[in-house]
């Protein structure tokens, strides 16, 4: 058994041709060449398992030297075959194949890495399947609070949101803060008059109402007032079989109702992310949540935090979190990711396993990432039963899992 599928690849050995980034200062240019002359490849080709298709418009995906990537996650917990129904099973399956072709589809019509982050992100955000957007669970007094980030590695440029209740889609504020304002993180009721401003989609606050969230928040508060008093990781401990409930067959669908649908671990670690790799060699990262299940006080987990469940360089690679967002925050995750590989020289799966699989382990804390660098090499390393992930890699492969083995 191990933490997950090892999807590290062999990389190009061609320096990227950057003259093309597209918004980047010559000086930006000059130092993204000179990396990408200087990054290696490393790790085994990955054996391709049962969630293996072959995309047979694999052909147009490279222009130049550079190749296009996306990973996406939905998610990561104690998520068990045994727990789901194979018609809930394939309902997630459908849907984060669905996320990875529309952002595979800007790809290779020659949009961006952060377009095609965040139409990826758009469509989880969309489903009541995932803790983002319209799935968002509900904080102890009854309301939707909703987090995002995002980055561009090609300029450093980030944009965050925390704490908006009534903005559709989290991700395209977030990227509306990067690029039409001086800032990289806004809250609460600015964010969202930032938001009408920019005319982004805003719904009443019911809309991101669903009966299986609703009841995750009773259990949670039937919990609590059994054991009011927890450290971070005693509630860790004893929320991480929170639940999840199995569906009748006539239950599942890909667009199943709310009250329809079964979520592993309510608490923590409901989150969706994307990662992408654009023809232009540029990278970016993007994570939207609905944070934890019966939150107070205004929480914020690591979802909006840069560095801490979102980043990307592309000096280094691009990295979308999802865990016990506190244990996130504090090792400053995403971030030290990147840092391995750009100061110790570490591959990315290297470098994401030693923070995922090692220092997370140790504190205690549970939770994955999905990374990519600027060769095409995808890591997906968790160390909880299951993380809901996805990719389409260099070669056009297909891949959707969601268990450890």
């Amino acid at each position: 058994m191990h933490s997950g599928p090892t999807l590290v690849h062999h990389g190009l050995a061609a320096a990227l041709a950057l003259g093309l980034v597209f918004g980047a200062s010559p000086r930006v240019a000059a130092a993204q060449n000179a990396q990408g002359s200087q990054q290696h490849a490393a790790g085994a080709e990955h054996q391709h398992g049962a969630g293996h298709q072959h995309d047979p418009s694999h052909h147009a995906q490279h222009h130049g030297d550079n190749p296009i990537v996306i990973a996406i996650h939905g998610g990561a917990g104690t998520i068990r075959r045994g727990s789901m129904t194979p018609e809930m099973e394939q309902a997630y399956r459908a849907k984060l194949e669905e996320a990875l072709r529309a952002g595979y589809a800007v790809l290779q019509q020659g949009g961006t890495s952060l377009d095609a982050v965040v139409a990826a992100i758009v469509i989880l955000e969309d489903s009541p399947l995932f803790n983002a957007g319209k799935g968002a669970v509900f904080t102890n007094a009854g309301t939707n609070e909703l987090d995002s980030s995002i980055m561009d590695g090609a300029t450093l440029r980030a944009g965050a949101v925390a704490g908006v209740k009534t903005v559709k889609n989290p991700i395209r504020l977030a990227r509306a803060v990067m690029e039409k304002s001086p800032h990289v993180m806004m809250a609460g009721a600015g964010a969202e008059a930032f938001a009408a401003e920019q005319g982004l989609e805003i719904v009443d606050p019911s809309y991101f109402f669903t009966e299986a969230r609703w009841e995750a928040l009773q259990r949670a508060k039937a919990q609590e007032a059994e054991r009011p008093v927890l450290r971070d990781e005693e509630e860790g401990a004893a929320e991480t079989d929170a639940g999840a409930r199995s569906l009748g067959a006539a239950d599942a669908a890909p667009d199943a109702g709310a009250h329809d649908v079964a979520f592993p671990d309510d608490y923590k670690f409901g989150t969706v992310g994307a990662v992408a790799l654009d023809r232009y060699g540029n990278l970016a990262a993007g994570t939207s949540t609905g944070g934890m299940t019966n939150k107070r006080w205004g929480r914020i987990g690591d979802s909006p935090i840069i560095g801490a469940g979102t980043y990307a360089s592309n000096e280094s690679c691009a990295v979308s979190a999802t865990g016990h967002g506190e244990f996130f925050i504090r090792n400053v995750v995403a971030y030290d990711i990147c840092a391995r590989m750009r100061y110790l020289g570490l591959s990315l799966q290297e470098a994401a396993d030693q923070v995922v699989m090692q220092r997370l382990v140790e504190q205690g804390g549970e939770g994955g990432v999905i990374a990519i660098d600027r060769q095409g090499n995808i890591a997906m390393p968790f160390n909880t039963e299951g993380m809901y992930r996805g990719y389409i890699d260099r070669d056009g492969n297909l891949v959707v899992e969601i268990y450890k083995d």
